[in-house]
């Protein structure tokens, strides 16, 4: 039997509804930048293996526990520097997640495959991958659908642009793509802060709702900066938000549960059990 903190048990608090945990985390491929001069003594593990990136991922593996929706940001999907291992696999494998996920954002060959990964405890009925405009290519919004057609949950894992002129017209694009959704979780590293998303225009129109109280991501090693993000749609009430604090990567993972509406948690749970049935 699943232990009420391990993935497998939806919370259902004492005189609450049930609860979803999330997790956003711009992972660093594994590299676990602790200090500046680390970008520059420690910047060959981006291209080529260490043990010191694989010591790193199975600590990310163990923060992930207990989670039931996760959106990793810099993943490396199988390449010379990941040994050729698909990181997203092994981190949900190590957690004890059935369901996984990569998009892989920028192609370099052997070199790198970087991109997005998704691991959750539930087995999304449709998944979709988007390539983001701006002005330079390789950013991308990867979104999958839980729950059923009629009453769905659906979750945007993404990585924008530095640029404020393309972040604009990457959150229009995502905006756009959810638009006939009525719960919907958007998660990442938006490279800005909450007042800059709660100031865009169609993210405004959209009535997605930006988590405004200050949560310090980069650096993680000095927190002064909060550009990862779970933004959520009216339906899902949130209940806690913060930053992990666990220098895992040159970000702070960054932790929301919310709670579900009665009919969507009966969905998620139906089609749950029905995928193992």
């Amino acid at each position: 039997m699943n232990s009420p903190n391990a993935p497998g048990a939806l919370r259902h608090p004492s005189r609450d509804r049930p609860r979803l945990s999330l997790l956003s985390f711009n992972m660093q491929v594994g590299v676990g930048t602790k200090r500046y001069r680390e970008y520059v003594t420690r910047g060959w593990r981006h291209v080529l293996p260490s043990q010191q990136v694989r010591d790193n991922l199975d600590r990310i593996g163990e923060l992930l526990v207990g989670h039931d929706i996760i959106g990793l940001q810099e993943i490396d999907a199988g390449s010379r520097r990941s040994q050729y291992r698909n990181q997203i696999e092994h981190l949900a494998e190590q957690a004890g997640f059935e369901y996984w996920r990569v998009q892989v954002n920028r192609n370099l060959g052997r070199v790198a495959q970087h991109g997005l990964g998704l691991i959750s405890r539930f087995t999304p009925f449709a998944v979709s991958e988007h390539k983001l405009p701006g002005r330079l290519p390789g950013r991308g919004a990867l979104i999958a659908r839980f729950g059923t057609p009629s009453d769905s949950l659906a979750v945007v894992v993404t990585h924008l642009a530095l640029g404020a002129g393309s972040r604009a017209r990457q959150l229009a694009a995502i905006c756009d793509l959810v638009a006939k959704d009525e719960h919907v979780v958007v998660m990442g590293d938006t490279n800005c802060t909450a007042h800059a998303l709660i100031a865009d225009p169609a993210l405004a129109a959209s009535g997605l709702h930006v988590y405004d109280r200050p949560l310090p991501t980069f650096p993680s090693w000095r927190p002064r900066r909060g550009i990862d993000h779970i933004l959520t749609s009216p339906s899902l009430a949130i209940r806690d938000a913060r930053a992990i604090d666990t220098v895992l990567s040159d970000h702070l993972p960054l932790h929301m549960t919310v709670e579900l509406p009665t009919a969507l948690q009966q969905a998620l749970e139906s089609a749950h059990h029905g995928r193992q049935g």
